[in-house]
């Protein structure tokens, strides 16, 4: 008689969450970061994903991860599980839930709650905040998800997005900074400077610049905090929209307008095949807050 075989743990939605971020990140490192655990950890749910459903969904490099032609098919059919759990939550919690990764929208962000609050009294909005490129909307996080950096549409092609405004660009810098002293700065001046940009969610690229004109060395952060206490400490400058100016004052760093630099955009993003409800209710409401502070 052949011992009873001890019952399969089945797939866990934690697996389903790492394969989504490697998905969306394109590496185990980056989905590390965004989901906050180690990358062995990481390795080790999508391992156990693959061994469950008895096929590769991930064909791995040192330097690059691919989804397998099963693994495009099992990356869809988790983002829509994913979504369906969220909606199930927010059966017994009614709220929509507003993604971000830095900023969200800045010196509007109360009064986005505030009046959210008055107008739609029984569906809460609630911020949250993921440092990913789709701000926690592809890892189902979110329902809608302030963006501030274009999605490259063949790896978000399932996911909508709607403009509700365009920001001013400031420089940051420490307050002992020559820049400190001045009113504004123009993209010329970062010629030859250090300059720290977060790769994966930032607004600020070396595209903003002529080709071989930009900053001389560009040192990565990977969150809001790191980068301003790069720059505080006198190790780079930085770059960034007008919403970081009024939702991160902070000692040791002051902020001063980039007068050349182009706008940079605000997208709301929704996925598209699970439009959350009242979303356009959300981006009317945006809209209007930053047409009356123009």
């Amino acid at each position: 008689m052949n011992p009873q075989r001890p019952p399969r743990p089945g797939l866990e939605l934690r697996q389903l969450r790492s394969l989504v971020a490697v998905a969306e990140n394109g590496t185990f490192t980056d989905a590390a970061i965004e989901l906050g655990v180690s990358q062995a950890a990481v390795s080790r749910s999508i391992a156990a994903l693959e061994a469950e459903l008895g096929v590769v969904l991930l064909h791995r490099t040192t330097r690059h991860v691919e989804a397998s032609p099963v693994g495009v098919t099992v990356i869809a059919r988790a983002r829509r599980i994913l979504a369906e759990v969220a909606e199930l939550q927010h059966v017994v919690d009614p709220q929509l839930r507003l993604g971000f990764a830095w900023s969200a929208l800045g010196r509007h962000t109360v009064a986005l709650q505030r009046t959210w609050a008055r107008q739609h009294p029984g569906t809460r909005l609630a911020l949250v905040q993921s440092n990913t490129p789709t701000a926690g909307l592809a890892e189902g996080t979110a329902d809608v998800a302030v963006i501030r950096r274009p999605l490259p549409g063949s790896r978000h092609a399932h996911i909508t997005t709607e403009l509700i405004a365009t920001e001013a660009r400031f420089a940051a810098v420490a307050t002992d900074d020559p820049w400190a002293r001045r009113r504004f700065v123009r993209l010329r001046d970062f010629a030859g400077r250090t300059i720290s940009v977060d790769q994966r969610t930032g607004t600020t690229t070396l595209d903003l610049w002529p080709e071989g004109a930009g900053p001389a060395q560009v040192l990565d952060s990977h969150s809001v905090d790191e980068w301003l206490t790069m720059i505080a400490a006198g190790q780079a400058v930085g770059m960034t929209s007008e919403a970081t100016v009024a939702q991160y004052p902070r000692p040791g760093v002051v902020y001063r307008p980039v007068r050349d630099a182009e706008p940079s955009p605000v997208w709301l993003a929704w996925r598209r095949d699970e439009t959350p409800l009242l979303v356009r209710e959300l981006v009317t409401l945006a809209k209007e807050l930053y047409a009356s502070h123009r």
